[in-house]
């Protein structure tokens, strides 16, 4: 049996280990933390805009399962937000003992607590990693999932501390990336005045600590927006989000929460004083980051060069996904490349030739679109998402952009991959 390793166990680090093992091969799961998910333990949105096109992609193509965990496991489906549409909200309270048996239910052995400290290298080609308590992982294919967010160095020095976030790099130790421990130069995320990272987009409130009537909306609805005195009204924190498509007007002048089993507020911070002087958030109180009336996670610091299959450049058997794959933001972009990067860290072990989606299909320009965009200067400077800036209007210029399911089904038979990824290995 084919072993692949996994390092990471964020969305697109338990969507790799999942298709691998589904697949057919033998999976180590290795993630730093006690838990799954990643920032998908507080993050919760799905299928809003463009996200709507690439889940249905993946589900028709058949590297959807973990689309369809997702939604039956949501609060609301089908709700509108400044910008957003069809958009699900996942219950992020419980989805992460859901996938974890999921993953389990597939054959995944899962390591936590398993922090990688030592990746031997032969010949161009990762033999086996080894974690600080001195557990050996050897394997035929590697899966780098690690992310770009922090570690404290990072989040202090281009940002504003530890804001203490669910990654927990206090407890738990920062990220160790397995692309430059193999030895590959990584890029870093800039922004326009030439700053490095980008500030996560969002914060999470205790719901309990909201008034009643707000909560009571949120739960009816999934989402409750507030004006801000005008006073209040900052535009310059836009410019600092990774999740540019939260960087519009409306997420200045309003407070935006939305319903993800807490309520989350879609700012990537809010002064405490100013936010409690707010009808109905007179008490309010931060779950995630604890510090987040000052500010939130940077990422976008050590992405790898990789090719349109996902493949690590300079390594022979490493792949990648997630923001580790590029200036990707969010959960389904996530899925969406940690299923390709699983798929073909399989092929690859069995000598197959590796899966390329085609620009016809939304999840298939963005992987390519993203790849050459961070080679130029002005493309290192802009986040993608399916769900709006960029990527989401070169989906609509190039009519990929659709929620007609039948269309949809269309366009992904035409491809003919749908034969490829069924076939056993």
């Amino acid at each position: 049996m084919h072993k692949v390793v996994v390092v990471g166990g964020g969305w697109a680090g338990c969507a790799a280990a999942y298709m691998a093992a589904k697949k057919g091969c033998h999976v180590d799961l290795i993630e730093r933390t006690d838990m799954l998910l990643g920032t998908g333990l507080v993050g919760g949105i799905m299928r809003n805009n463009g996200r709507f096109t690439a889940t249905e992609e993946s589900i028709s193509l058949g590297i959807g399962d973990l689309f369809k965990v997702v939604d039956d496991n949501c609060l609301h489906t089908n709700i509108e937000f400044p910008g957003h549409k069809h958009a699900s909200l996942y219950n992020v309270a419980i989805m992460e003992p859901v996938i974890k048996k999921v993953l389990l239910d597939a054959g995944v052995e899962i390591h936590l607590q398993s922090r990688i400290s030592e990746v031997e290298v032969d010949k161009g080609r990762i033999k086996q990693i080894e974690s600080a308590d001195k557990r050996t992982f050897p394997g035929d294919v590697f899966i780098d999932t690690t992310g770009t967010a922090g570690p404290i160095k990072n989040c202090t020095k281009h940002g504003n501390g530890c804001a203490m976030c669910v990654l927990r790099c206090q407890s738990f130790g920062g990220r160790v990336s397995l692309t430059a421990r193999a030895g590959v130069e990584e890029m870093i995320g800039v922004r326009a005045d030439g700053s490095m990272g980008a500030m996560s987009g969002s914060c999470k409130l205790f719901k309990e600590s909201l008034a009643s009537h707000v909560v009571e909306e949120l739960n009816q609805k999934g989402v409750v927006v507030i004006s801000v005195p005008k006073d209040q009204i900052n535009t310059d924190k836009l410019s600092a989000k990774a999740c540019q498509q939260y960087a519009s007007q409306d997420y200045a002048e309003n407070i935006i929460l939305l319903n993800t089993g807490h309520a989350k507020l879609m700012s990537p911070s809010y002064p405490l004083e100013l936010l409690r002087l707010i009808p109905g958030m007179e008490n309010a109180r931060y779950e995630d980051p604890y510090a987040g009336g000052i500010g939130n996670s940077m990422r976008y610091f050590g992405m790898a060069p990789r090719d349109d299959t996902l493949k690590v450049e300079g390594v022979d058997n490493l792949f990648c996904a997630g923001e580790k794959a590029g200036l990707l933001v969010g959960h389904t972009e996530a899925i969406v490349t940690g299923s390709l990067a699983g798929l073909n860290a399989a092929r690859s072990a069995a000598d197959l030739e590796p899966v390329i989606f085609p620009d016809t299909l939304s999840v298939g320009s963005a992987v390519t679109y993203v790849r050459m965009e961070m080679q130029t200067e002005e493309g290192k400077l802009k986040k993608y998402t399916f769900s709006g800036a960029v990527l989401f209007e070169h989906m609509k210029e190039f009519g990929l952009y659709t929620t007609d399911l039948g269309e949809i089904i269309s366009r992904v038979e035409k491809t003919g991959l749908q034969e490829v990824i069924a076939e056993n290995i």
